[in-house]
């Protein structure tokens, strides 16, 4: 899997960008004398900080610092690593950088050195995954399931479910080389009940997947309706802030509003939008076409209506245009606000749709709504012992689940061991992709690119 191109000596900034007290230079290759002798003058010690100047061609002190050296393969690249720990100043960095260069080094691309340390198995691809996951983190809890991924809690349950896939396939073939055995393999229960045993296990890893999911992606909910229904009062509610400007003047929110806050470790990412009315205002106009795209992507759309108004409670009859755009969706939520107006009870009305009465002014009936929002996603909470997940791990998990399925349903109906078989192959080629055993060098490529520099 290596190719030509991965033997380049490459290096990168693997600090952020700006001034700080630290910076850290990272250079990864095959054999990196050069840079001991023209850069350090000396050969630092292996797994050992080492105070060093750095040198400039001329002989010039660039900067002084740390220097670690982690010889091949014992490094997080399986490569020889240097690690330059300077003064964190742009300028400083920049020319120890542009030394590097200058040794024989390349800049590295986005997510190279991990990139690297995947191709030379220290690492699987789950694992890399999870690197840019801790990084990302937007949790407390997020960032604990990202760790143990990178633990490899995640690419462990997935191995042991590739493990017993293997055994079975293994049994099956048997039966199928061997048909002049006495006893019919296929027909005596054990890969029944084999493939019942592997369909609960991957159900498990699939659910503690979603949640996973959910806590490094989150959920995206739209807060629509008519203008001065509320909208913003709630936006600045739940954010717990005045993200928002609210005042009685209908159409005061002319654009897109985001805010961000968090429901038992999983990220909630709250859109405000223009009210949605009939306007000659380019503007108002403008603000309403971006709406409907953001509506077009959330995973929830809570639809607030002004309870002391007179209001509708069927939201086809409240918002005929969104049911026109999106026949038969389930994704819209009722909010009656300024219930503290209307003086109706705080609560949530198990209807052929929901609808939650609350005051965003007031925060009555907001746990309610919270409450609804986790079940809508099926959120149960970051357990002990969860991990993160992305969506491809689902599509995998959900691909292996189907095939699994139908192998079941080949055996019950035709006790067709061929196809069982083979749609054994298939689930261990689903599962492995999600450690990197079977990948597509573009699914790689698209993987690390989304990775920072220097990691």
């Amino acid at each position: 899997m290596t190719l030509a191109y991965h033997q380049d000596t490459i290096a990168a900034l693997a600090t952020a960008p700006g001034r700080g007290g630290i910076g850290v230079v990272r250079v990864s290759g095959k054999g990196l004398e050069a840079f001991f002798d023209g850069l350090l003058r000396e050969t630092p010690r292996a797994r050992y900080a080492t105070f060093c100047n750095f040198y400039s061609d001329s002989g010039d002190i660039i900067d002084q610092g740390l220097v670690l050296y982690f010889p091949a393969p014992n490094s997080f690249t399986g490569e020889d690593v240097l690690e330059l720990q300077g003064h964190g100043g742009p300028v400083v960095m920049d020319q120890l950088l542009q030394r590097c260069v200058e040794l024989g080094a390349r800049l590295a691309k986005p997510g190279e050195f991990s990139e690297r340390a995947f191709l030379n198995d220290k690492i699987d691809l789950a694992q890399a995954e999870a690197i840019a996951d801790l990084i990302d983190a937007q949790t407390i809890q997020a960032a604990a399931g990202a760790m143990r991924s990178l633990q490899g809690a995640f690419s462990e349950r997935v191995r042991q479910l590739v493990e017993k896939v293997i055994q079975l396939r293994v049994y099956v073939e048997a039966a199928i080389d061997f048909p002049e055995e006495e006893i019919d393999f296929l027909s005596d229960g054990h890969v029944s009940s084999e493939l019942n045993q592997l369909i609960k296990l991957l159900d498990e890893l699939l659910a503690n997947a979603r949640q996973g999911s959910l806590m490094r992606e989150g959920m995206t909910i739209v807060l629509a309706g008519k203008p001065n229904s509320g909208k913003s009062s709630l936006l600045n509610a739940l954010s717990g802030k005045d993200t928002a400007i609210v005042t009685d003047i209908a159409g005061t929110t002319r654009d897109v509003l985001r805010e961000q806050i968090h429901i038992d470790g999983m990220p909630l990412h709250i859109v405000d939008t223009a009210g949605l009315r009939a306007s000659g205002d380019s503007i108002e106009e403008e603000g309403m076409r971006r709406a409907w795209l953001e509506i077009e992507k959330a995973d929830r759309v809570l639809l607030v209506v002004d309870s002391s108004q007179r209001y509708h409670l069927d939201p086809e009859a409240i918002w005929p245009e969104y049911f026109e755009r999106f026949p038969g969706s389930d994704r819209v939520t009722v909010v009656l606000n300024k219930i503290d107006l209307s003086e109706l009870p705080a609560g949530i009305q198990r209807r052929p749709f929901p609808v939650i009465s609350l005051s965003a002014k007031q925060h009555t009936g907001l746990p309610s709504l919270v409450e609804h929002l986790k079940v809508c996603m099926g959120y149960t909470g970051a357990g002990e012992g969860s991990f993160t997940a992305r969506r491809r791990h689902l599509q995998a998990l959900n691909e292996a689940g189907g095939v699994l399925q139908n192998a079941a349903r080949q055996l019950a109906d035709h006790q067709a061991g061929e196809l069982v078989a083979e749609d054994l192959r298939q689930v261990q080629t689903a599962l492995s992709s999600i450690t990197g055993e079977f990948t597509a060098d573009d699914l790689l490529g698209e993987i690390f690119s989304s990775f920072c520099i220097g990691k």
